[in-house]
């Protein structure tokens, strides 16, 4: 039976926006189980095809606001794998976001009614990926640049909502610029 759930991929951003509104919310103890039970998920779908599954993005970072949606980067050994990860999702109700040279993005709780309680964005990488790790840890450690970003996000919603694409550029700079900041491999 198809899932009706799919219709969304056929909709216009706008519409899409429409429906699933950005809000940043406080953060949410709650979002490190939701990541690890997901995670035990992914593990059990993806086998080795997963060599290392990492919580990013701003629910990952304790006291700072982030949007409800739980990011989870998988890296994976090889093409070949990355297209077999990115087959078993597919095939498991994950819709796919998008796809670049490398990289693939599911989500995970988007439906026809809006968000589901728990929202996933699944980021499929090839193994070494992954810099947003070393964002992560990075803001983990230093308090300061983790309120600095979470000041310009809140800036940002206020100036670009409901364009999501405007509010990840926005994002970009200071992401960036950061990159200088972090000492050590990225994952």
């Amino acid at each position: 039976m198809p899932d009706p759930d799919r219709a969304l991929l056929d909709f216009p951003l706008e519409r899409l926006w429409a429906l699933f509104p950005m809000r940043l919310e406080a953060h949410c103890d709650a979002w490190q189980a939701w990541y690890a039970e997901e995670k035990a998920q992914l593990q059990t779908l993806l086998g080795e095809d997963a060599l290392a599954i990492h919580h990013i993005g701003s629910t990952a970072i304790a006291g700072i606001r982030a949007k409800p949606i739980v990011d989870i980067l998988v890296e994976t050994p090889d093409r070949a794998a990355l297209q077999r990860a990115a087959k078993r999702l597919d095939e498991s109700g994950y819709l796919p976001m998008s796809r670049s040279d490398g990289r693939i993005t599911f989500n995970k709780g988007y439906t026809l009614q809006g968000y589901a309680a728990r929202v996933f964005h699944i980021h499929l990488r090839l193994v070494g990926d992954c810099e947003e790790v070393a964002f992560r840890d990075l803001l983990r450690i230093r308090p300061d640049l983790a309120r600095a970003y979470e000041a310009l996000k809140i800036r940002l919603l206020a100036e670009h909502a409901p364009d999501r694409d405007a509010y990840t550029a926005g994002k970009s700079a200071f992401i960036s610029a950061s990159k200088g900041k972090s000492k050590g491999k990225a994952c």
